[in-house]
């Protein structure tokens, strides 16, 4: 019988722009953690996840106690990560009842690595293992961001060739150059850095450059309940869904109830205590998955029975991300029949940095084919993981703080929430 014979996690760094959020701005360089998970008879199960120290620490306490198992025991595998974190105690019997965030962190990390083995041991894609695909091709929506040209002051790094976005003709041009490049058929923008008037002119914008696209806008709670209305009102029509304007499921409520598009969240429905008040007060309509910290694929498939059981919609967020993430991702999408909107991606942003061999993972017509393969479809890149692992060994972040960054030029800036 197969079994886990030993784990690798490698830190990695690549390159990031200068996006613009209601926290602050991206530093250079995001980082991840890549894990592989290797048998006795010679197959090797990729996963992605956080590349901060924290998350480091828990991958490599939870390595060791994985060694032996059977890839295709996942609840064992969730028990020996939260016995390893020390989130059950030692020795207590295995149950999934146990749920805590960085349980669920670690254990997704681990989890897609055991599905791509599951599946190069069986012949099988990972969205057959997930009950089988529903959709040959997953849609992604363009991720738009205001953002400055270049990182001040920092010659490690090299800038790209997107330039500023700093006002609505700016975002609609850069809109234009991602339908252009990747055939995008809806539209996100990241909101919450400028005055909400100004994010509103920009919808405006975007709505009449492209008015048969769905538009979202996401300020990452940076706005007041009060706010939030005027801003639904103003955008009346035009908007697919308002994500995350205020923050918490009680100011998400009051929103909800004055609003005519529903409310989308990956900030106050982000585990599964959050689920029951948010659908007892109908704050929600969409909320956005992710197999980061939803407890990987299963606990992810989970969730989406949960808001079918409710009527709550389901899209797909994103963080900075490389290629195993993303292939993850598409056969979550792929094999979950209600996830009925296109999913965020930052694969854009990339700057042509991954870890995957190229060939597979390619947007077009705004979507990714499902990996034909077994597994996850994808492989390693061994030059590119070391390239990228030296990278991380260069770069000085160690964690994220777009606050911090932001501060390094401007000093007076504070992070807010509210901030309008």
């Amino acid at each position: 019988m197969t079994k886990i014979s030993g784990v690798t996690i490698t830190p990695v760094a690549f390159r990031d722009p200068p996006l613009l959020n209601s926290n602050g701005v991206h530093e250079p360089f995001a980082l991840r953690a890549i894990v592989e998970c290797r048998t006795d008879d010679g197959l090797v199960g990729l996963g992605e996840t956080y590349g901060e120290l924290v998350h480091l620490d828990r991958l490599r306490a939870v390595a060791p106690a994985i060694e032996g198992l059977d890839p295709f025991a996942l609840n064992e595998l969730h028990h020996k990560v939260a016995e390893a974190l020390g989130e059950v105690p030692a020795g207590a019997p295995p149950a999934r009842s146990h749920w805590s965030r960085p349980a669920e962190e670690t254990f997704g990390a681990f989890e897609v690595a055991f599905f791509d083995i599951q599946g190069k041991a069986t012949g099988r894609t990972v969205a057959e293992l997930l009950g089988g695909a529903v959709r040959t091709e997953v849609p992604y929506s363009a991720y738009l961001f205001y953002r400055w040209a270049e990182h001040p002051a920092d010659p490690g790094y090299e800038p790209d060739d997107w330039g500023a976005a700093l006002d609505p003709a700016d975002i609609v041009a850069q809109a234009s150059r991602m339908v252009e490049r990747y055939g995008f058929t809806s539209l996100k923008l990241k909101g919450g850095v400028f005055p909400p008037a100004e994010e509103v002119e920009a919808i405006h914008a975007l709505h009449t450059a492209f008015p048969d696209y769905p538009l979202r806008i996401d300020p990452n709670a940076a706005w007041s309940v009060e706010t939030s209305i005027a801003v639904a009102r103003a955008l009346d029509g035009e908007l697919e869904y308002l994500e995350d304007p205020t923050d918490g499921i009680d100011a998400m409520a009051a929103v909800a109830a004055r609003s005519s598009m529903p409310l989308a969240t990956n900030m106050c429905v982000v585990e599964l205590s959050h689920v029951p008040p948010a659908v007892e007060k109908k704050a929600v309509g969409i909320v956005l998955a992710d197999h980061h910290y939803w407890g990987g694929l299963s606990g992810s498939r989970r969730l989406a029975g949960i808001c079918e059981t409710f009527g709550v919609g389901l899209s797909m967020h994103s963080n900075s991300h490389l290629g195993i993430s993303l292939a993850a991702m598409t056969h979550l999408a792929a094999a979950t029949s209600n996830l009925g909107y296109a999913c965020d991606t930052h694969r854009p942003w990339q700057a042509g940095e991954d870890v995957v061999a190229p060939g597979v993972l390619e947007l077009r017509d705004g979507s990714v084919a499902v990996p034909k393969g077994p597994g996850l479809g994808v492989e390693l890149d061994r030059d590119a993981l070391r390239e990228l692992a030296e990278q991380y060994e260069r770069c000085s972040v160690r964690r994220r703080d777009d606050t911090g960054y932001m501060q390094r030029f401007d000093p007076s800036y504070v992070r807010l929430r509210p901030r309008w």
